[in-house]
């Protein structure tokens, strides 16, 4: 019997147990970093109950797309530490989510989906690919899952409004539509770049040069001092910005410069590109000084919600992300490898020593250098990515391609019969969805206050 079957006896037996100590790291330990990444694995996992009777898989109560991270990192884990006791979750998760078009639109979320919320499964589904994580037998393959989100997305690249860029919001009746952002952009910029490594296919790199080129144009991507912006509106032709400063923007876009000067066999162009956002990235989110931060500015940290206490679930995932592609980086272009692995480690370190929590449960804020009191699937995330990008940079298995032993099954055209994006225009903004609209900004916007008045006077 798979260990999977006993998870809900021990987590309950665990529940039985005082508190432990802090996760004990030695950080030059592959088996102590891998010791570490199963216990945040488990911790997160404990979440998850789509592979249960009656369940829906691949579907975490109050969020679809943090799913797709959630796999994409078991993924990681597996492919680090050989670890197989999560693969048939995360493959029937993952296929399921996909829908009966296999394009990441699934029937109960589509109406409701933003462009970022379907990227980040392709980005899912491309880390599969190149993971060689074993293609679903008789499903869809982890490259046409991929090639499927990008597909759709490009299908939405929007030449009426700031001479292109892709929409936040799939629907124009979704709050947000108005707007292009970051996530969304530099998100499909890394999945064409990381389809253009895997495959060799022309297209892709075209693509992605043509969305760099298109951010660079305005204010989302400067690539002068390598500032990058959250939003731009379309009310204002995307010439008026949002600053807000989000790990996961620099990482798309880092991540897919890297992949293009790996592709384009050493491009100074690139390389320039990678190490203007790396710098920028490494200064912003590692402070040096920073009301009592790691004086040496090497812990990671969400500097735009972290310190005054507003980081929402979504915002909690985000370190995750930019570790494990700050690692990924390290593989593709080791020139950067000697700037960022010090990083890495002292972030480890200290999110190791934030897990003293109820039953091994880890921290959001790193530097504090214990346990801020904030649990949840987004701190063992979190938590998870800061072990696994260790293991990462150690580990002797680079992300692969079609020339390096990539064998997850292409089909360019997939996702190319979606009738629910696409070439599909969405129905015309009614009153009713005006109204709908409205009331959801209304609850949205009661939710956040809510929270802000209860971080600050609870």
């Amino acid at each position: 019997m798979k260990l999977s079957s006993y998870l809900p006896t021990v987590w309950l037996a665990m529940l039985l147990v005082p508190s432990a100590t802090a996760i004990d790291l030695d950080i030059q330990s592959d088996e102590s970093l891998r010791d570490a990444a199963s216990t945040a694995a488990w911790g997160m996992m404990h979440y998850y109950k789509g592979n249960e009777s009656g369940q829906t898989p691949g579907k975490l109560d109050g969020t679809w797309w943090e799913a797709s991270i959630m796999f994409m990192h078991m993924i990681e884990y597996w492919r680090v530490t050989d670890d197989d006791t999560y693969n048939a979750a995360s493959t029937q998760g993952m296929v399921h989510q996909s829908g009966d078009k296999h394009d990441y639109m699934p029937d109960n979320a589509t109406s409701w989906l933003g462009n970022d919320d379907q990227m980040f499964w392709g980005i899912a589904a491309i880390t599969a690919a190149e993971m060689q994580f074993p293609d679903p037998k008789g499903g869809p393959s982890w490259l046409s899952l991929a090639q499927a989100v990008y597909n759709t997305q490009i299908a939405r690249w929007d030449m009426g409004n700031c001479g292109g860029g892709l929409r936040w919001q799939m629907w124009n009746w979704l709050p947000g539509w108005e707007l292009k952002n970051s996530v969304s952009n530099g998100g499909l910029f890394h999945l064409a770049a990381r389809l253009a490594m895997y495959t060799d296919d022309k297209r892709y790199k075209d693509w992605a040069i043509k969305i760099w080129d298109w951010s660079a144009s305005t204010p989302l991507l400067n690539d002068q001092t390598w500032h990058v912006a959250d939003t731009v509106s379309v009310d204002s032709q995307c010439k008026e910005s949002g600053n807000e400063q989000w790990t996961y923007n620099y990482g798309h876009y880092m991540t897919g410069a890297a992949y293009l000067y790996n592709l384009t066999n050493g491009d100074e162009k690139w390389l320039k590109r990678v190490n203007g956002l790396l710098d920028y990235g490494l200064k912003q989110f590692f402070p040096m000084k920073y009301d009592g931060f790691n004086p040496n500015g090497q812990t990671m940290v969400e500097v735009y919600c972290e310190q005054v206490g507003t980081c929402d679930n979504n915002m909690k995932t985000y370190k995750s992300l930019y570790t494990t592609w700050l690692a990924f980086v390290t593989q593709i272009v080791p020139s950067t490898a000697e700037r960022i692995i010090p990083k890495l480690e002292s972030t480890a370190q200290a999110a190791a020593r934030s897990c003293t929590g109820p039953k091994n449960a880890c921290g959001q804020r790193w530097y504090k250098d214990k346990y801020d009191g904030s649990t949840g699937m987004e701190q063992q995330m979190s938590a998870l990515g800061a072990f696994l990008s260790n293991l990462i940079v150690r580990s002797n298995k680079p992300p692969v391609s079609v020339k390096t032993g990539g064998n997850s099954k292409s089909d360019p055209n997939a996702g190319s019969d979606s009738e629910k994006g696409g070439n599909k225009k969405p129905a015309p903004i009614t009153t009713g969805d005006k109204a709908g609209a409205a009331v959801l900004t209304i609850i949205v916007g009661g939710a956040w206050i809510g929270l802000v008045a209860w971080l600050f006077i609870g």
